[in-house]
Parts: structure tokens; C-alpha cells; sequence
């Protein structure tokens, strides 16, 4: 224990650590923002349940204004049943094929994003970072293709939409590690960009240059990475040119990586390996790495993913929305792979949801129980919880994810008063919070020292709540 430093010192009936609740623990906050190990002065006891804020490794905030939007049925067409299918049919009713999946969904989604310009962008990503911090996210990793007018154009100055995502998320009070994405063309086949792909569009050269101007805003509460979009999205000289920019050396490393099985056949066919396995003969993949999705992996795949330290980035509420299938989750950690979660599309904005059907995925599939627990005695949520706080800091590359002395003082506090935490203890608390029940108990939120959220309310939620309203209904009546 060090002498103690200036700063405020607080108290946590149980304060979660690495090692698991920590009673009666007392921790300062210095004037820049940091955890300190103690602080002179007055102690404020600030609740019986602290934990570390979880970080989203990926989003696309501008998808929260959309979000609901693509739930109605799209034209199906019609098959030929055999004559099994055909004694089982209803009368007089033609069976129809379903074709909606993630594909006729990026429809919708592309037609949404055309609407979108900087100023829209900064009212709906400071929204979706005020219900983010209200649930227990505080950090975000945005995975930021909206680069260019709709028609492709640049704006003045190039990084105007960057720009936008970052003042929403100081606005909000939230850390972000800006990942802005590298996207050049439509398919493995090195089409040209649809007409609207345009807007994501950059040369290489042009988008390290983004890269270099977004470095000048970096802080403790803002992280600038890489974005490769995805394997058909971004040609092999592309990546190789900017995985040997000087930049690439130190910071995060983000990717869609086999997501749906279509990407894997088209992977297959033009490359002649599935994703995972080119990525892995054509890059040093390793900690720097955050693999989005990941979703379709052999079992010599997710070994190898497990193996290099790179982070699955696991976002089950859009994986399940969008149909994509299910992660192999106990392969995994028994490999011991690093993870962590995202809210991406933004259908769900809770870690909570989240770790759940993560979990649930995989029990309703196995048809066994406690599978994020891999050996006796071990807590799921526990489990899920360490997992996803280790995996996410190191997706972000900021100093978070723990309660330790150095780290941004970025932490949650949760309402014991809560019906749900009655008779709880640090056996019980985070499988009760996790598996219970539905009710917010995330009731303050501290971001860099500051509390953003106190009695379950944002600090400017009211204002930033009515920007939203007026942006989202002029978007509907455009």
C-alpha cells in the first residue's frame, strides 16, 4: 500500500477485484481521473456492490436510430414441396422459402445509413452512450464506417463523421477506442464498392492519413485504432500495406471475421481457405487482435484463435437477431481464449443481456446447463463476467477492466435495495444479477472519476434525450 495521495477517497461494502469481492475496501480517485490505492481526506461510503464498468468492444452507434425497423417479413418465394410435404401442407397454402438473414438485412441497414450525416450521427451516438453507461457499459469500441456523404464525397474536414463520435461520446461522459474502418470493396472478388458502400469507402493511403489527424484527440478517455472490415471488404495488399504502417505496432486491431456461412463459402471459393484460416497464413495475428463474431470456426480454427491471444469479439443479442449462428464457447475457453462482448447493432443495450444468451445460446444448443462455468463448483456469472471485462480492456486498449491502482476510475455501483439482490451474497450476487431478472440495478456510474449516472438518471440524459427525439422523427418524415 502506498502513502496516501491527494484525491477522493471512497468506500465499497464489496468492491469486485481480479481475484473476486474484496469487503470493506477503500480505494481513492485522483484529480486526473485514476484509481489510486488510497487518498486522504473524508471516506464517502458509496455502496454495498462495486463493480468495474464493462466495455462494448463493438458498436455502430448510428444502427440504434434503426433498431426495430427490420422485423417484418420480406418477400419469400414459393417451393415445390415432395409428396411427404405435400400430405403435410395446409390446404390450399403454397410453402414459402424465408430468405431474410443478415444479407437482406444489410439492405435495410444501408438505406438507413443514407440518411445519416455528422450532425445526426452526434445526437444518435450520444444517445445510445447515455442508455450505455445506464446499463453498465463504460467504454465503447466504434467500429466506424460512415465516412463520406451518401454519394461518397468527403466531407470538410475528411474526418467530420470521426469527429461527431467523438464529441458524443465526451458529451455522454463514456471512454472510446474510435476504430475508423477500412472498406474497398463489395465481395472477395474485388468488385467495386455498390453505390451505397461510397460513403465507407477510402484509399490507403487516405486512410492512414485519417488515422495520423484522428491521433491528435486521443486521451485518457479516447483510444484510436484500426478497423480492417472484413476479409472480402478489404483486399490482401490493402491489408498488408496498412498492417505494416508504424501504427499497427501498438494499437487495436479490430475485424468482422466469419460471421455467416455465406462469407465462408465465398471465402472458400475465391481464396481457397475459410476466413479464419487465411487471416491466420496471411497475418501476425496476436493480443492487438479483436475478431468480431468469429461465429463460424472448425475445431483446429478455434484453437488457433484461442491460441494467439487475440480477443473474440462476441455480440449474442445481433448474432441472434440477425440469425448468424452460435459461437463454440466451451471449445474455446477450454483452449483458454480471451472474449468480450458488444452491443453492435443495438437491438439490446445491456452487458447483462449480453452474457445471458451468450450463455443460453449455448445451452439450448448442447441441452446442458452452467456451460461458461468450466469446472466444478465455478459460477457462470462470475465466469462471464471476468471474461468479458479482461477480453474487452484488452480490445479497447485502454487501461480498464479492473479496480486497480493506475487504472481510469471507471466503475458501477449497483442498488442493494433491489428485491432481486435480497439475501445475497458474494457467492450469489452476480448469477442473481445476471440471471434473475430483468429490473435496471446499475443505479451510479463513475467514467474517469466523474460520476455520469447517480439514482439511475444521466447526468444531461433530459437534453440529449430530446436532441435524439427531434433527429430520429425528422429522419422518419425525410
Amino acid at each position: 500500500m502506498t502513502e496516501p495521495s491527494h484525491g477522493t477517497r471512497y468506500k465499497a461494502g464489496r468492491l469486485w477485484c481480479v481475484d473476486g469481492w474484496k469487503p470493506d475496501a477503500t480505494f481513492g480517485v485522483s484529480a486526473a481521473g485514476d484509481l489510486l490505492d488510497d487518498a486522504a481526506g473524508v471516506t464517502e461510503p458509496i455502496g454495498q456492490w462495486v463493480l468495474p464498468g464493462m466495455p462494448n468492444l463493438h458498436s455502430h452507434a448510428f444502427q440504434r436510430a434503426m433498431a426495430g425497423l427490420a422485423e417484418r417479413r420480406g418477400h419469400a418465394r414459393a417451393i415445390v414441396p415432395d409428396r411427404e410435404d405435400q400430405k403435410a401442407a395446409s390446404p390450399g397454402r403454397t410453402p414459402q422459402k424465408n430468405d431474410d438473414n443478415f444479407w437482406s438485412w444489410r439492405e435495410t441497414m444501408y438505406g438507413f445509413a443514407a440518411t445519416i450525416g455528422p450532425d445526426e450521427l452526434k445526437a444518435i451516438a450520444a444517445q445510445l452512450y447515455v442508455e450505455m453507461l445506464k446499463a453498465g457499459y463504460t467504454q465503447v469500441c466504434e467500429f466506424h464506417y460512415l465516412h463520406h456523404r451518401p454519394d461518397g464525397t468527403p466531407y470538410a474536414p475528411l474526418e467530420a463523421m470521426s469527429l461527431a463520435l467523438i464529441e458524443a461520446a465526451r458529451e455522454a461522459g463514456i471512454a472510446l477506442t474510435l476504430l475508423p474502418v477500412l472498406y474497398m470493396s463489395g465481395g472477395f472478388d474485388g468488385r467495386a464498392l455498390a453505390e451505397r458502400q461510397r460513403r465507407f469507402g477510402h484509399e490507403v493511403d487516405v486512410y492512414l492519413r485519417l488515422l495520423e489527424t484522428l491521433q491528435a484527440h486521443a486521451g485518457t478517455d479516447l483510444r484510436v485504432g484500426i478497423a480492417l472490415h472484413s476479409l472480402r471488404a478489404v483486399p490482401e495488399r490493402a491489408m498488408r500495406e496498412v498492417l505494416a504502417s508504424p501504427l499497427a505496432s501498438a494499437c487495436p486491431i479490430h475485424i468482422h471475421i466469419a460471421e455467416q456461412i455465406g462469407e465462408v463459402q465465398d471465402c472458400l471459393a475465391t481464396r481457397g481457405a475459410r476466413p479464419v484460416e487465411w487471416l491466420f497464413d496471411h497475418a501476425d495475428v496476436d493480443a492487438r487482435w479483436c475478431l468480431v463474431h468469429a461465429t463460424h470456426l472448425t475445431e483446429a480454427e478455434t484453437v488457433q484463435v484461442a491460441r494467439s491471444g487475440a480477443v473474440a469479439g462476441l455480440c449474442p443479442t445481433t448474432e441472434a437477431n440477425l440469425g448468424d449462428g452460435l459461437f463454440p464457447l466451451a471449445a474455446y475457453l477450454d483452449a483458454g481464449g480471451a472474449l468480450g462482448i458488444g452491443s453492435d447493432s443495438h437491438i439490446s443495450i445491456s452487458p447483462v443481456e449480453e452474457l445471458r444468451w451468450l450463455e443460453y445460446g449455448q445451452r439450448l444448443q448442447s441441452r446442458h446447463r452452467n456451460i461458461a462455468a468450466r469446472h466444478p463448483g465455478e459460477s457462470v456469472g462470475e465466469s462471464l463476467w471476468r471474461a468479458a471485462l479482461a477480453g474487452g480492456a484488452q480490445a479497447s486498449g485502454l487501461s480498464i477492466g479492473a479496480l486497480r491502482a493506475g487504472a481510469r476510475a471507471d466503475l458501477i455501483v449497483l442498488d442493494e435495495t433491489s428485491p432481486l439482490l435480497a439475501a445475497r451474497n458474494e457467492t450469489s450476487m452476480l448469477d442473481s444479477w445476471l440471471f434473475a431478472g430483468n429490473t435496471p440495478l446499475v443505479r451510479d456510474v463513475m467514467c474517469g472519476g466523474h460520476w455520469v449516472v447517480r439514482d439511475f438518471r444521466h447526468r444531461d440524459e433530459q437534453r440529449i434525450a430530446a436532441r435524439y427525439r427531434a433527429v430520429v422523427e425528422k429522419l422518419a418524415a425525410a
